[in-house]
């Protein structure tokens, strides 16, 4: 058994739900098993992709680049972001989570490319991106939170 592997799919389900479970407070739709899954999958792609690339890495007439893998993660959390965003009236509604989710899936593409200080760090600015920010609009910019 690939205990790394393991460590990273654990790791990746724990970011998403540290985001999921900040969305679940200001009870979001998308919370802890949203982003949880996103964070996950996006581990999971890059872990497929860079284990494609080493088995054909040495492989005669095959081309293969994990970095369009990664691409295609970005791309694909695209729709899922865009399910989420929902015109309500005179505002937009969903615009936030669809960011998060976007956010979630770059940290589980990060954790799956072993990139764990990043990730970590993203994490972390993404959770006080997403409880502080809020204030902060309300203070200065007059805005309500949602």
């Amino acid at each position: 058994m690939d205990w790394q592997i393991v460590f990273q799919l654990i790791l990746s389900v724990l970011a998403g739900a540290v985001m999921g479970a900040e969305r679940e407070v200001k009870k979001k739709e998308a919370g802890l098993q949203t982003y949880s899954l996103v964070s996950l999958g996006s581990c999971l792609f890059v872990i497929i992709g860079f284990n494609f690339f080493e088995v054909f890495s040495n492989a005669v007439n095959v081309s293969f680049d994990p970095s369009r893998l990664i691409l295609s993660v970005a791309t694909g959390i695209g729709f899922i972001g865009a399910g989420v965003i929902i015109l309500r009236q005179t505002r937009v509604e969903g615009i936030t989570t669809a960011a998060g989710l976007w956010c979630a899936a770059a940290i589980g593409v990060a954790i799956g490319a072993k990139l764990y200080f990043l990730s970590f760090v993203s994490l972390i600015l993404a959770v006080a991106i997403l409880s502080g920010f809020g204030i902060l609009e309300k203070m200065f910019f007059g805005k309500e939170n949602k």
